[in-house]
């Protein structure tokens, strides 16, 4: 089948293993599971938490490789899956390193303590590797994206690949909350330090490309397949373990 368009969206991430131990302690944070999204997870007890982790819960615990994008006209969930595959089986992991809770703008992630010139160049390949499956935006979509203060480079990665924070602007991420205000920074990131810290010494590896999906505008994304890298057994559909 070809030409799937609509609202539906696919994503290109980096998520540890399902059963990784940050994986567990993420999806306790963020309330889902993007692996096991029928799987109830215990809810967060207050409306400030909820609120918290309102947007992060929606597109599941991640680093952005190839962000959210419409299928072109002509392409296929199959052939975006056969391409992934393909490019997997020739890649090596590219590592990461340790992590750390830190601020990213109002936003808490994890993020590499050192990032390397190698992991950046990854994510460039990812991004145009990829594009020729990403439809272009909306002019809806474009609209949304430029009330934000992007500058000159920002607005030229926005038009020519549909995301203003790439190549350059890459910021290998994985992001814990929404927006913090000022005043209670310091005590959400000590929350976060007690519930990720002893997990973000191990030398991390993106040694996978999960694919992402959200059927619709208001729907959450969903981890539908996971493709490990060269010299690792390649896993298929998450609803097949």
């Amino acid at each position: 089948m070809t030409g799937q368009g609509g609202d539906r969206r696919y994503a290109l991430y980096y998520a540890p293993a399902p059963t990784h131990p940050l994986s567990r302690a993420a999806a306790l944070w963020l309330g889902r599971d993007p692996f096991d999204p029928n799987t109830p997870v215990p809810k967060k007890q207050t409306e400030a938490d909820r609120a918290l982790t309102a947007e992060p819960q929606r597109y599941g615990f991640h680093a952005t490789l190839k962000p959210p994008f419409r299928l072109a006209p002509g392409k296929s969930r199959q052939e975006l899956e056969t391409a992934i595959q393909q490019f997997a089986q020739r890649r090596p992991p590219c590592p990461i390193g340790p992590l750390r809770v830190t601020a990213l703008g109002k936003f808490f992630t994890l993020a590499p303590i050192n990032t390397t010139p190698y992991l950046r160049s990854f994510a460039t390949r990812v991004v145009s590797e990829f594009d020729r499956f990403r439809a272009p935006l909306t002019a809806q979509d474009l609209q949304r994206r430029l009330k934000s203060s992007l500058d000159e480079a920002e607005m030229t990665n926005l038009v020519q690949w549909g995301y203003p924070y790439v190549f350059d602007r890459f910021q290998f991420h994985m992001t814990l909350t929404g927006p913090v205000s000022a005043e209670d920074r310091e005590g959400v990131k000590t929350r976060l330090k007690r519930q990720f810290g002893p997990l973000l010494d191990e030398d991390f590896l993106v040694d996978a490309i999960t694919l992402f999906e959200q059927e619709g505008p208001h729907a959450d994304f969903v981890a539908t397949s996971r493709f490990a890298f060269r010299e690792m057994q390649l896993e298929g559909s998450v609803n097949d373990r």
